[in-house]
């Protein structure tokens, strides 16, 4: 990979701002789901932002993305208002999967969006045949495909990493490893603890990445983006990365100590960048207070949004099942 260059104030700006709204937006469905004013299942994605905004800097809007189910705040990097979120966590007609999806399920066509998914591992082939039909299509879009670091256990994505490799898929397989998978670390999975190094039994590029940080992040996967834009095939990134909450909301946290969670929040990656805006003097301080002020509101709003939406209309229970082609030969 190529050495991480200079970025500009409105990068440094956009990673504060996107990544602190990444941080209230998940700090408030905690509180929502303890309130109980959502149900199912809740998995935060605090202290793992830097993946997902230095990422968004690195590749294109038209770009597709696919993730697991740690998925709330991936439609909100990509341009998403939060309100639709948020809505969708509430179950509401306006959420972004019509309120049928809930907390595992994020989808935007806009956006390029492509889930949310439930089950372990699910997205990875997903990711791969996204990518298949853009090179079918002849264009140069590329797919990040994230997915989390108990997924890479998964027969699945043995078997996706080896048709991506030999199809020269344009496909960027990033590795979130947040170190535990639920409860269980990588170390009590695998004696292969550098998850990168699974990709080499492909002769895929492999690199592992410094998740903590966005520099890192943006850097790898433009240089993955390009490659795969090259038509040479997938990349794999492991992100070294952590959860500062446990796997889910029902998660006590027993595995592992406060030292070591407390050792990951000096590397907060929310305040290395603003430190770094401070120390470039991107930004004065009242306008540092401005940017914290518009992201209290945007979330007030989401709330409140959610709050006072319609459920949806249960004569709609069939609807958005199955895709509707316009085939005349299957019409009445």
């Amino acid at each position: 990979m190529s050495s991480e260059p200079s970025f500009s104030k409105d990068t440094y700006l956009f990673w504060y701002e996107k990544m602190l709204l990444c941080r209230r937006f998940e700090e408030k469905c905690g509180e929502l789901y303890t309130r109980q004013k959502f149900g199912g299942f809740c998995h935060l994605y605090i202290g793992q932002e830097a993946v997902v905004v230095g990422s968004e800097t690195a590749i294109r809007p038209e770009d597709r993305v696919i993730t697991a189910y740690r998925c709330h705040v991936h439609p909100i990097v990509r341009g998403m208002h939060p309100k639709y979120v948020m809505a969708e966590l509430f179950g509401r007609a306006t959420g972004c999967s019509r309120g049928r999806g809930g907390s595992m399920h994020m989808f935007s066509k806009e956006f390029n969006m492509f889930g949310g998914h439930g089950i372990v591992g699910g997205q990875i082939p997903l990711g791969a045949g996204i990518a298949f039909a853009d090179k079918y299509r002849g264009n140069d879009l590329i797919t990040l495909c994230f997915m989390g670091d108990g997924a890479v256990r998964q027969g699945a994505f043995h078997e996706t990493l080896n048709m991506a490799m030999t199809w020269k898929l344009p496909v960027v397989f990033v590795i979130e490893n947040n170190q535990y998978a639920m409860g269980t670390s990588v170390e009590r999975t695998s004696n292969v603890t550098e998850l990168y190094k699974l990709g080499c039994a492909y002769e895929m590029p492999s690199y592992p990445v410094d998740g903590m940080r966005c520099e890192a992040v943006h850097q790898a996967v433009a240089d993955a983006a390009a490659h795969a834009r090259e038509g040479r095939g997938p990349v794999l990134l492991e992100m070294r990365t952590y959860r500062y909450k446990g796997h889910s909301m029902s998660d006590p946290q027993t595995y592992r100590t406060k030292e070591e969670v407390e050792e990951y929040k000096a590397l907060d990656p929310i305040d290395t960048v603003l430190q770094t805006i401070r120390q470039k003097q991107y930004a004065t301080e009242e306008e540092i207070l401005a940017i914290q002020a518009h992201v209290k509101a945007l979330i007030e709003e989401s709330v409140a949004f959610a709050e006072q939406s319609p459920l949806p209309d249960p004569s709609e229970l069939y609807q958005y099942v199955y895709s509707e082609p316009d085939y005349p030969f299957i019409k009445d």
